[in-house]
């Protein structure tokens, strides 16, 4: 998925890559941005930005339209390797480019042109639910394991982070951390904010940083990689970027990574319900902050930066040990055999990164979009039963 998932390996200087995607393509003239990319569609089909990009479609729209759509294109024009190409750069260019995005939705998720979204956190009679609705992994014979839910969530009265300049960095931050004190204030949550924007009353250094990191707790400087840094969502590093953590740890949202927010909950046990219910419950508590909107399509659903999370934002995993399906010390059987079941494959430490001990993957369904939140979480219990059984014969 290269374009839309950064190796999380990042840990170079931001200057180099950031330079290099504020320069071109954006200042070629337009009939050579045309021409590249449509080189890029004969030497790298896999570019779905490449594939989609109509140049009658391009032709035909305003100068300021051109531009912007460019900047959408960015990523993939930079990067011809990409999976995706092309990320969104203000909360309304799904809706802006339609006639694009449409396309890039469709071929990506594998659903109509027209498709649209519905978003719905309500278990009831969703198929493949046990009768009595707990989603326990005991039930499986499994024992507790580390799960997680997470959602990607962006502000409607900012541009998207590949547009964002370093003050609507430090802005966003800024606000969020008035939503922040009242979760700090609410015994369920309690807590504090990391801030990695230098002279921010909360700001930690480079070592509580990397021991944040090290814990999977923050994520990992962007400023390396190529698809982030082009599309401009790694600029500006380390301003406006932060986490803020509950006291048990449980609780967890990013500041300023490919998205605005991703807000995550995650806990070690059998019961999928638990952390997806307390997810729903301090999205809402988040949500419902005043002067906090989060950006929401008429027809996509949830806004993100990248369209391969559109609709729900949302992913469901589990960490599961698969030592029969990992004897060769690699996930190729474990992602053949989880493929037909509509899930991915990742190591413990995020998109390319190695299994763990005891071949310990991580494990979520891939859709995003036209399905709900309720049938991801379902999708993931009935996805490791069916997992399980063929590690059971492996």
């Amino acid at each position: 998925m290269g374009g839309c998932t950064p190796s999380k390996n990042a840990t170079e200087s931001a200057t180099e890559p950031a330079a290099k995607a504020a320069s071109a393509p954006s200042n070629l003239p337009q009939d050579e941005v045309v021409e590249k990319i449509l080189k890029i569609r004969a030497s790298n089909p896999g570019n779905l930005m490449a594939k989609m990009f109509d140049p009658d479609y391009y032709n035909g729209l305003g100068e300021e339209e051109k531009k912007a759509l460019i900047q959408c294109c960015r990523s993939g024009i930079e990067n011809a390797d990409s999976g995706m190409g092309c990320y969104a750069m203000q909360p309304a260019d799904y809706d802006r480019f339609k006639p694009f995005f449409s396309k890039v939705i469709a071929g990506y998720h594998s659903v109509a042109e027209d498709a649209t979204h519905t978003n719905n956190w309500d278990l009831t009679g969703v198929a493949g639910l046990p009768e009595d609705g707990k989603l326990d992994l005991e039930a499986l014979g499994l024992p507790a394991l580390s799960m997680r839910v997470r959602v990607g969530r962006n502000l409607a009265d900012f541009p998207l982070p590949g547009a964002m300049s370093k003050d609507d960095r430090v802005n966003l931050e800024k606000k969020m951390c008035e939503a922040f004190d009242k979760l700090k204030a609410m015994p369920e949550y309690g807590g504090g904010y990391n801030s990695l924007t230098p002279d921010h009353p909360d700001h930690i250094n480079d070592e509580q940083y990397q021991q944040l990191v090290k814990d999977h707790i923050m994520f990992k400087d962007m400023a390396a990689d190529p698809y982030l840094a082009t599309a401009g969502i790694a600029s500006d590093w380390p301003y406006g970027r932060g986490c803020y953590v509950s006291e048990d740890r449980g609780f967890i949202i990013w500041v300023g990574e490919e998205d605005h927010l991703r807000i995550m909950c995650m806990k070690k046990g059998t019961m999928l319900n638990e952390v997806f219910d307390r997810l729903k419950t301090a999205l809402d508590v988040v949500n419902n902050i005043e002067g906090l909107a989060f950006a929401m399509s008429k027809d996509y659903g949830v806004v993100t930066s990248c369209p391969t999370n559109l609709g729900t934002g949302m992913r469901a995993s589990v960490h599961i040990g698969l030592p029969n399906l990992t004897s060769d010390g690699t996930d190729a059987k474990a992602k053949e055999v989880c493929k037909p079941l509509g899930l991915s494959v990742r190591g413990i430490g995020g998109e390319h990164t190695p299994i763990g001990e005891g071949g310990v993957c991580d494990i979520s369904p891939r859709a995003r979009f036209h399905i709900t939140e309720a049938e991801i979480i379902t999708a993931l219990y009935n996805g490791i039963k069916a997992l399980k059984t063929e590690e059971d014969k492996a």
